[in-house]
C-alpha cells in the first residue's frame, strides 16, 4: 500500500483522544459526545484495520506492509527506529482489537456515568498501545506499547473499578511490570549481542545456546504473568472482579494475548534451542493450569471470578499447543486466542447485563431467567457451548488442535490436559444451569427486562462470528498456516544447528 496503514490503524484513536479533551459544554452534553465520538473513533479504526485484512498475502510468510522510519541513534539495522509490519501471526489480533473495542464503548454507555470523557481517553489509548504491541517490529517499540498498555489499564480499574479496585489495580500493575523488568535486561542483552533492534533481523540471528536459556527465562517472567500462566495467576480474578464490564472485556479479550504473542514472536523462533529444553516446564505448568483452576472455578460463587479461573486454564490450552512445537499446536493455540478473544469477552459483558439490572455478580441472586429473558439465555447459551469446547463452535477447534499438537510431542500432557475439557463443561454447564433454568422464584428479579437494542447490537455480532468459526475457521488458519509453517521450520533447523 502506497499509505501507512498500519500508522494510521494505531494512532487513529488518539484523534479521538484530541478531540475528546477539546469538548466544552455542560456535564450533560460532555458526557454524551464523549459517548459518540469514542464509539465513531473505535468504529472508524476497525474499518480501517480491514484494509490491510483484505490485501493481505497469506501465502506469503514475511512481514508485510511494513514501514520504517529512523528514530533513535545508530544506522541501518542497528538503529533503533520505528518500524511497523505484520504477519499472519500478527495480523489477526490487530483486528480482534480493533473489532472488539466498540463493543467496550456500547458496553460503557450506561454503566459509566462518573468521568466518562476520561474514562473514554483512557480506552482510546489503550486501544493505540495494544494495537502498537502488534504491529512493531522494533523490540525496543514492542516494549514501550507492552508497558505503556499497563497505565490505561490500571486507571480503568483503579479509578472506575469496584469496592477493592485500589488493591485489585495495584496487585496487576506490580505483577506485570515485575515480569517486564527482567525482559528489558534481555533486550539489552540482546542488542549488544546482535547489534540491532529490528525483530526481522533478530528472528534470523544464532544466539548462543548458554545465552538463549538465560533470554528465554527473563521473557518467560514477563509473558507468564501476562497471561497469566499458573502459579503467577492470581492477580487475574481481582482485577476482573474489579473492573468495569469493558475492563474485563480488553482484559480477557486482548491483553491476556499479549502474552501468547509474545511466546510466538520471541521465544518460539529467536530461543529454539531454549524453548525445546524448558517445553517440559511448560507442559507441566500448562496441564496444572487446566486441571486446577477448572476445580477452582467449580467452587466459585461470583460469576465473573468464575470466567476469570476459566480463563486461566484456556491459556494453560494455548501454552500446551505453543510449546508442542508442531504446526497443529502452534495453529491451534493461534485460533485458541482469537476464539477465547471473542467468547470470554462476550461472557463478560452477558455478566455486565445482568449486573446493570440487579447490581450483583453472585451466581445465587439469580436463577430461571430464561422466564424474563429468553433471547438472552439464548446467547449466554452460545457463549457457555463454545466456552466449553462443543463441535460447531469455535471453541472446539483451538482445543482440539492444541490436544493433537500436544498428543504428537507427548502423549501424557493431551491425556491430562483432556481432564480439562471435562472439568470446563461442569463449570460452565452449573453456572447455567444455576442462572437461567429452575423457577422465576426470588422477587427481584419479577420485573427483570431482556435485551435492550443495544446488547443486541454487542451481542448478535458476537453470537455469529462463535458459530461462523466454528464452522468455517479457515479464514483464520489461512491467514496464519504459512507464517507458522515458516517458524517452526526456522525454530526447528536453529536448534538443530546449535545442538
Amino acid at each position: 500500500m502506497s499509505w501507512p496503514v498500519l500508522s494510521v490503524t494505531t494512532f487513529l484513536p488518539l484523534v479521538g483522544v484530541v478531540l475528546l479533551i477539546a469538548l466544552r459544554g455542560d456535564a450533560e452534553v460532555v458526557k454524551r459526545n464523549a459517548r459518540v465520538i469514542s464509539l465513531w473513533t473505535t468504529i472508524a479504526t476497525f474499518v480501517v484495520s480491514l484494509f490491510p485484512l483484505f490485501a493481505f498475502d497469506p501465502s506469503n510468510a514475511q512481514f508485510q506492509f511494513v514501514e520504517t522510519a529512523q528514530w533513535l541513534g545508530g544506522s541501518g539495522s542497528s538503529a533503533i527506529s520505528y518500524r511497523m509490519g505484520v504477519d499472519g501471526i500478527s495480523l489477526p489480533f490487530v483486528v480482534l482489537t480493533t473489532f472488539l473495542m466498540p463493543f467496550c464503548i456500547l458496553a460503557s454507555w450506561r454503566s459509566i456515568q462518573n468521568r466518562v470523557r476520561e474514562y473514554m481517553i483512557a480506552f482510546l489509548v489503550l486501544e493505540t498501545l495494544m494495537i502498537g504491541v502488534f504491529c512493531a517490529q522494533d523490540i525496543v517499540l514492542f516494549y514501550l506499547f507492552f508497558e505503556g498498555g499497563l497505565i490505561p489499564m490500571f486507571l480503568i480499574i483503579g479509578v472506575w473499578g469496584g469496592q477493592r479496585r485500589i488493591y485489585a489495580s495495584f496487585k496487576f500493575f506490580l505483577y506485570t511490570l515485575l515480569g517486564s523488568v527482567l525482559m528489558l535486561i534481555a533486550i539489552m542483552a540482546m542488542y549488544w549481542q546482535a547489534g540491532t533492534t529490528d525483530i526481522a533481523v533478530l528472528l534470523k540471528h544464532n544466539f548462543p545456546a548458554q545465552m538463549q536459556t538465560y533470554l528465554w527465562l527473563a521473557f518467560f517472567a514477563s509473558f507468564a504473568v501476562k497471561m497469566p500462566m499458573w502459579p503467577v495467576h492470581t492477580w487475574l480474578p481481582d482485577a476482573h472482579v474489579e473492573a468495569p464490564t469493558a475492563g474485563s472485556v480488553v482484559l480477557a479479550g486482548i491483553l491476556l494475548k499479549m502474552g501468547g504473542y509474545g511466546f510466538i514472536r520471541f521465544s518460539l523462533p529467536m530461543f529454539p534451542a531454549a524453548s525445546e529444553y524448558f517445553a517440559p516446564l511448560v507442559f507441566t505448568l500448562s496441564v496444572v493450569a487446566i486441571v486446577y483452576t477448572s476445580l477452582v472455578a467449580l467452587m466459585q460463587e461470583d460469576m465473573k471470578k468464575l470466567i476469570a479461573y476459566s480463563s486461566v486454564a484456556h491459556m494453560g490450552f494455548v501454552t500446551m499447543g505453543l510449546f508442542s512445537m508442531t504446526e497443529q499446536g502452534v495453529q491451534g493455540a493461534m485460533f485458541q486466542m482469537i476464539s477465547h478473544g471473542i467468547v470470554s469477552g462476550a461472557l463478560f459483558l452477558c455478566v455486565g447485563v445482568v449486573y446493570d439490572r440487579m447490581h450483583t455478580r453472585e451466581i445465587a441472586a439469580y436463577g430461571g431467567l430464561v422466564n424474563r429473558m429468553p433471547w438472552y439465555a439464548l446467547a449466554l447459551l452460545v457463549f457457555t457451548m463454545a466456552n466449553v469446547g462443543l463441535p460447531g463452535t469455535s471453541g472446539f477447534i483451538g482445543e482440539f488442535l492444541t490436544l493433537m499438537g500436544a498428543f504428537s510431542a507427548n502423549t501424557w500432557v493431551a491425556f491430562f490436559a483432556t481432564f480439562g475439557v471435562i472439568l470446563s463443561a461442569a463449570y460452565a454447564l452449573w453456572l447455567y444451569r444455576r442462572v437461567v433454568y429452575g423457577a422465576l422464584e426470588k422477587p427481584s428479579l419479577a420485573g427483570i427486562a431482556d435485551l435492550t437494542w443495544r446488547e443486541f447490537a454487542v451481542l448478535t455480532p458476537l453470537v455469529v462470528l462463535t458459530i461462523y468459526f466454528g464452522v468455517y475457521p479457515k479464514p483464520v488458519l489461512n491467514m496464519s498456516e504459512a507464517a507458522v509453517a515458516h517458524l517452526i521450520q526456522s525454530a526447528k533447523a536453529a536448534a538443530v544447528a546449535l545442538n
